[in-house]
């Protein structure tokens, strides 16, 4: 049994029905946080949360006063939030900038930019006014590194920049604020894009120092450490989990990550 790192404290996970967020919000309940799922998707929220045994409030992390009205309602029926993994976002199929709608750029921005600053806003006030509180927001090692992704990629460079400026404008009132950036995960839509042939297994785990992908339970567990009280001098950082992709990309100029010893 995994030990009782939340004892009962609510957090709330946004984009919490599927993917990494559902894996999150299950390494946090196991951890006995009282998890709240928030999606965009109610049906899909609700079947979520019933799976693992946490809460539901579907909303649009895109609207601020349903944002508002929803920490609200997750306060009143379950308390304060003490820790939040501001996860909602899109993704993006690759494309060149000539031929990615601006409409799509824009959703993309919506949903993973402003939608990310909702949800801590939302949430972080209440928690620099009770002096305590952790906020993790999904980054991407697109961050980092150039990507065909034109929205996705600058979107997360941002939320990553995000979380060190409300760490430092917080960090006085109690309230931490770190980024994650994962890998490539294996998630239900890389999986779908690996059975249509269009990415390739292979060339994922070969940049990688360890040789294979991400799994979302890996991302689930390191957002808990930046929750927990473990952390409680960390704040304004952004941790990559990607198996070592960045550290090994660029290995291909010298013939590749070295092979076992």
């Amino acid at each position: 049994m995994e030990r009782d790192e939340g004892r009962g404290r609510v957090a709330l996970v946004t984009g919490g029905a599927s993917g990494i967020g559902l894996a999150t919000a299950g390494v946090l309940a196991r951890r006995g946080w009282r998890v709240v799922i928030s999606d965009i998707n109610a049906e899909a929220c609700e079947s979520a949360a019933r799976g693992i045994g946490a809460g539901a409030v579907p909303f649009d992390v895109v609207d601020e006063a349903a944002t508002e009205a929803a920490i609200e309602r997750i306060e009143a029926e379950f308390g304060p939030v003490e820790a939040l993994m501001a996860n909602a976002g899109l993704i993006q199929p690759g494309s060149t900038p000539e031929t990615l709608p601006l409409s799509e750029f824009d959703r993309v921005m919506a949903v993973n930019v402003r939608g990310v600053y909702v949800s801590c806003l939302a949430a972080g006030r209440r928690m620099a006014k009770r002096g305590k509180g952790a906020i993790v927001v999904t980054g991407s090692v697109t961050a980092w590194r150039t990507a065909p992704l034109h929205a996705y990629a600058p979107s997360k460079a941002a939320v990553v920049h995000m979380a060190a400026c409300l760490a430092a404008e917080w960090g006085r009132s109690g309230v931490r604020v770190n980024a994650i950036s994962p890998g490539y995960v294996a998630t239900p839509p890389l999986r779908a894009a690996i059975d249509k042939g269009l990415r390739d297994p292979a060339l994922l785990a070969e940049a990688a120092p360890l040789g294979r992908m991400v799994e979302a339970e890996e991302i689930g567990t390191s957002v808990a450490f930046l929750l927990s009280d473990d952390a409680s001098a960390v704040t304004g950082i952004n941790l990559p989990v990607d198996a070592g992709w960045l550290a090994g990309a660029h290995l291909t100029t010298y013939g590749g990550i070295r092979p076992a010893r």
